[in-house]
């Protein structure tokens, strides 16, 4: 489930979705907020040009909605039958829940969004092969 050639595994490790090898976003630390959010301009391994288009990533919103909205039902489901919250009362640990994730579905919601389009390659060969 989570070996090379699966798309989770370049999902969960930062991966680029061709070769698999070479780092998708330029920081791993989620805690370095100016660099965590930034993409790589292309693989180190296989040279994968990561912004495809301008505005590439436009769509990516929509899965960090997605993600976001799967937080929030989550939640919901874990305070109200849970803790037997009231229904206004699970409204504070659902924005809570989405402040603390929101970090992780931005990564997330852009390698989804590039693995959608671009399939892994096991025989592919590395850039300095190619020159």
């Amino acid at each position: 489930m989570f070996k090379k050639g699966s798309k989770l595994y370049s999902i969960l490790f930062n991966k680029c979705p061709r070769c698999q090898e070479g780092d998708f976003l330029e920081e791993k630390n989620i805690l370095k907020i100016n660099k965590a959010f930034k993409v790589k301009e292309r693989c180190s391994n296989c040279g994968l040009k990561y912004m495809r288009e301008p505005s590439f990533y436009y769509g990516a919103m929509y899965v960090n909605y997605g993600l976001s909205v799967g937080v929030a039902i989550i939640t919901f489901i874990i305070s109200y039958l849970g803790f037997n919250l009231t229904l206004k009362q699970t409204f504070i640990p659902i924005i809570f829940a989405i402040i603390i994730t929101s970090p992780f579905a931005i990564r997330w919601s852009r390698i989804i969004w590039i693995n959608i389009f671009v399939h892994y390659q096991p025989n592919l060969k590395k850039v300095s092969d190619i020159d």
